[in-house]
C-alpha cells in the first residue's frame, strides 16, 4: 500500500483524480455527497453522505487518517470546502483543493456579472424567456419570476419552481449545435448560469454567444485562506506525488468502511 487519499468529489475533474490515482497503485476513498440521484461513480472506493459539517469531518480524518485530502467539490460547494479546510487544520492532514478555471468572456460575449442566485433573479426579472442553468438547488431564488423560464438541470430541482417554468431534465456535456438549437426552439432571451468553468457545460455560452444573447453570470465564493489550490488533475496527481515521496511509510492503516 502507497498511501491513501480522500477524494472529495462529485466532478469529472474527482473522477479523473480518482482514476489517476488508482492506475498509480494509490488506495483512493472519494466522497461524494449523494445529491444526485443517479451519480457517476469514479474508481476505486466510494462512499457516499455527508460527514456532519467541519466537527464530523474532522472526527472521521482523526479515526481513518488518511494521508491526504484533496478537496475536488464543484466550485460552488462551499460548504464543503469551508468545512474541509477547518478539519484538516484541526487534525494536522494535508489539504490541497483542486478547481478547475472559472470561464472568461470572449469576443462579442454579453455578459453581466453578479454575487449571487438572489442578484440574478433581480438582473432577469423583466427579461421574456430565461434559460436558468444554476443547477437544482437554489433555483427557489427564481421562484418569484412570472415570466416563462426554461430550467435545465440532472435532477428534479429542490424549492419551488416559477410559475412558468419548465422543466427539462438533462445531464451534459452538451454540443454548441444542440444548445443552439434548443435556444432558438424555446426563444431564450437570457441565459443565466454559476461560473462552473469546464467544457462540459461551456457550449451554452458559446451558443449564446452565436445568437447574441445576453448570459447572467453568478461569481464563485472564496475560497478558504491558506489552502493550496491547483487547477488540474495533473497538477494535483504531482502534489499527491510529493507528498507520498516526503511521508513514505508502511505504517498499518484502519479500515476505510470503518
Amino acid at each position: 500500500m502507497s498511501g491513501r487519499v480522500l477524494v472529495l468529489g462529485g466532478t469529472g475533474e474527482a473522477r479523473r483524480l480518482a482514476a489517476a490515482l488508482v492506475t498509480a497503485g494509490v488506495d483512493v476513498l472519494s466522497s461524494l455527497a449523494g445529491r444526485v440521484a443517479d451519480p457517476v461513480l469514479p474508481e476505486g472506493g466510494v462512499r457516499v453522505g455527508g460527514f456532519g459539517g467541519a466537527d464530523g469531518l474532522a472526527a472521521w480524518l482523526a479515526t481513518h487518517r488518511p494521508r491526504a485530502v484533496v478537496d475536488a467539490t464543484h466550485p460552488f460547494a462551499a460548504r464543503i470546502t469551508a468545512s474541509a479546510a477547518a478539519a484538516a487544520a484541526r487534525t494536522g492532514v494535508p489539504l490541497l483543493r483542486l478547481q478547475r478555471p472559472g470561464w472568461t468572456p470572449g469576443p462579442g460575449d454579453r455578459w453581466t456579472w453578479v454575487d449571487s442566485l438572489a442578484d440574478a433573479a433581480d438582473a432577469v426579472r423583466d427579461a421574456g424567456t430565461v434559460f436558468l442553468t444554476t443547477g437544482r438547488q437554489g433555483v427557489g431564488a427564481f421562484a418569484g419570476l412570472t415570466g416563462r423560464v426554461l430550467v435545465r438541470s440532472v435532477d428534479p430541482p429542490d424549492g419551488p419552481l416559477p410559475v412558468g417554468a419548465e422543466l427539462l431534465l438533462a445531464r451534459g456535456p452538451f454540443t454548441v449545435q444542440a444548445e443552439v438549437a434548443l435556444l432558438r426552439e424555446h426563444g431564450v432571451d437570457v441565459v443565466v448560469s454559476k461560473d462552473s468553468g469546464g467544457a462540459m457545460t461551456e457550449a451554452k455560452l458559446v451558443a449564446a454567444r452565436e445568437l447574441g444573447l445576453p448570459v447572467v453570470l453568478v461569481r464563485r465564493p472564496p475560497l478558504p485562506a491558506g489552502v493550496p489550490v491547483v487547477a488540474t488533475v495533473e497538477e494535483a496527481v504531482s502534489w499527491t506525488n510529493r507528498l507520498r515521496r516526503t511521508r513514505a511509510g508502511t505504517e498499518d492503516r484502519p479500515s476505510w468502511n470503518r
